[in-house]
């Protein structure tokens, strides 16, 4: 019995211990899981962070589309817009209303009847026999009811409302295509001139490379007596000019990142990786007389400026019917109590006319004023189709000339291409120094560069044409 007692006893001994090195182990374990379970995400997101986002040019604004704030905030504008032209013609429906009041008078009227006023008879005497005071309905009264109006000559101001909240709704839908063809044209511009500038980094790094050479190749010289001291600090000043400038674009192509990543709607520390291919595509553009004809009819500041003038129009001939007297049909259901002579519940029906006998002179300032709103859109239209046909002309004596720069660019870079490749023969048969071959390669990287400008310059221009005309730089 003892030693059953006795191994029951070291059991539970053992069991408690246990125990608590479960509980000390577990204490251990909770700081360690808390910090994994902080640090894990951390890394992770710093892992998918580091991945470049590869985009094309396409998928950069189908992105920026999707994405960006001002095409949001023009998205919400057109929403609000909706919700006006929807409260403007509620407008032409009839008003059902439900009213009530309780009044309570200080005095009331009523009714004497003097004593025998309806006779003296013997049988009877005087009728009344004393004088008599009927009241007329109560000093507190309860009306209550339910009411109909239907505006009748109103209409012909409520359906200007409707036309003007109507332009209204389309000016904000033309400011939203706006707003969502100048974002595809700086997301070109943007991503053409991160590519650019890729490139010019490029040719400047093998400038520096060639000025590098050129440096050891010219203290060489100087140590042999063959070359002044004048060569070696001017191959020296060619080294930091180049350096110089590969610090300048590495700046300036962070920045252009940066950018590019907020109007992607990204966060501005978001790497990218951008398709070279999208320089090299041409946009389908239509000829001088077709742009200026499609932009006359498309152009999307033209549209807004010919709906602003639809609704001065509107506007103007609401002023108009401000001088119509306003006429309302009306019926209404009623209940009352404590009014003399009516019964608790009872129905109106008829007409409401009210017109202003005198104003001050405030309906015919309101026309004059529609009116000049008239005048000043009409000459805004004007004014904006001129300047489209300068626009357009100007745009295509740009792509002409642009085209002429990418054909001679071209030719140079068919040039730089067979000198580099003259250069490694001669420098393979040790008949060319080892920097003037790095210089070849250095300015066929330069003339390659400026051949992805001219090329992405002209792009631009197309998408700028294509804007001008009204339709998506894409």
């Amino acid at each position: 019995m003892r030693s059953t007692l006795n191994e029951r006893g070291q059991i539970m001994t053992s069991a408690s211990a246990a125990r608590r090195e479960l509980r000390a182990a577990a204490r251990l374990c909770l700081p360690l899981a808390l910090l994994g379970s902080t640090f894990i995400p951390t890394l992770v997101a710093q892992q998918s962070s580091a991945n470049p986002m590869q985009l094309t040019l396409d998928q950069a604004i189908n992105l920026a589309l999707r994405q960006n704030h001002s095409v949001h905030l023009r998205s919400l504008s057109v929403e609000q817009m909706q919700s006006k032209k929807d409260e403007a013609r509620s407008n032409y429906l009839p008003q059902l209303k439900a009213s009530g009041s309780v009044l309570h008078v200080t005095e009331l009227a009523g009714v004497e009847i003097p004593a025998g006023a309806f006779g003296n008879y013997p049988s009877t005497g005087p009728v009344p026999a004393k004088s008599l005071f009927i009241d007329q309905g109560g000093f507190t009264g309860y009306t209550g009811g339910v009411g109909l109006e239907q505006p009748l000559t109103q209409l012909f101001r409520i359906h200007q409302a409707n036309v003007a909240a109507k332009q209204d709704l389309l000016i904000a839908k033309t400011q939203l295509d706006q707003t969502q063809d100048a974002i595809a044209l700086q997301v070109r511009q943007f991503y053409f001139n991160i590519l650019i500038n890729q490139q010019k980094l490029k040719a400047s790094q093998d400038q520096l490379a060639a000025a590098q050479i050129k440096d050891e190749e010219s203290r060489s010289e100087v140590a042999k007596g063959n070359a002044l001291e004048i060569s070696a600090l001017q191959s020296k000043a060619a080294i930091l000019q180049a350096q110089q400038e590969s610090l300048t674009l590495r700046l300036q192509g962070n920045d252009l990142r940066r950018q590019l990543a907020d109007v992607l709607g990204l966060p501005v520390d978001t790497p990218l990786d951008l398709d070279p291919g999208g320089a090299a595509v041409a946009l389908d553009v239509p000829t001088r007389a077709d742009a200026i004809r499609i932009a006359l009819e498309q152009n999307q500041d033209l549209r807004a400026a010919r709906q602003t003038l639809v609704k001065a129009q509107a506007g103007l001939a609401a002023a108009k019917d401000a001088y119509i007297p306003d006429v309302t049909a009306l019926s209404r259901y009623s209940y009352q109590s404590g009014v003399p002579f009516l019964v608790h519940n009872f129905g109106t029906f008829g007409f409401s006319l009210s017109y202003d006998l005198f104003d001050g002179g405030r309906r015919e300032a309101k026309v004059r004023e529609a009116r000049s709103e008239v005048h000043s859109a009409e000459v805004a239209v004007d004014k904006l189709q001129s300047e489209i046909e300068v626009q357009v002309h100007g745009i295509y004596d740009r792509v002409d000339e642009l085209r002429q720069m990418v054909d001679v660019v071209g030719q140079v870079v068919k040039v730089r291409t067979e000198a580099a490749r003259l250069a490694d023969r001669q420098f393979e048969q040790t008949a060319a120094l080892s920097s003037a071959r790095s210089q070849t390669h250095a300015d066929l990287a330069s003339a390659t560069a400026s051949l992805l400008e001219a090329s992405c310059g002209l792009s631009l221009a197309d998408a700028d044409l294509k804007r001008a005309i009204g339709q998506m730089p894409q």
